[in-house]
């Protein structure tokens, strides 16, 4: 008798591609209703908008090097696709599922906006006081996976299999 596979991999997939739409939806606003280069406050100086394009990394690391984050990022993602279809722990199938939320979410502009194929600019809106850099909807999708990976890490949960 054949085992029957499992259609978690197919759901935790699923959350990946909602915070991808999540995460354009929101890019997609930002660029026609907030003026560029300049803060809008949103919850007092608590939470600002301020609608910049990134062509680097997160904290601005790699600075012009937009093409090397776009083959990191992609082989990144393959990883996280692997790895979800492999592990039987729900919390990681989760974490990981944000995970490449995020990563292709900044993909998705490094592939498709200005200047181009494969060095597009993130498209970056949301700021925090005290100099924090500008991010996005993806880039709050990868710092709670990481964060999650630590915990998991930490906890000595495994991925399963």
């Amino acid at each position: 008798m054949a085992k029957k596979k499992s259609k978690a991999p197919l759901a935790y997939l699923l959350i990946s591609v909602v915070l991808i739409a999540l995460d354009q939806w929101t890019k997609n606003l930002a660029i026609e209703n907030l003026p560029k280069f300049r803060s809008v406050p949103f919850v007092g100086e608590v939470l600002q908008f301020f609608l910049i394009w990134n062509d680097s990394a997160a904290f601005s690391i790699g600075f012009g090097a937009t093409w090397i984050f776009t083959v990191i990022s992609s082989v990144a993602a393959l990883v996280v696709i692997w790895l979800i279809t492999r592990t039987t722990a729900k919390a990681w199938s989760l974490t990981l599922s944000v995970l490449l939320g995020g990563i292709v979410g900044n993909l998705v502009d490094r592939l498709t906006r200005s200047p181009g194929f494969p060095e597009g600019h993130v498209v970056d809106f949301l700021q925090l006081p005290f100099g924090f850099p500008v991010f996005n909807v993806a880039d709050i999708c990868i710092t709670f996976a990481m964060t999650s990976v630590v915990i998991l890490v930490m906890r000595g949960v495994k991925l399963g299999r």
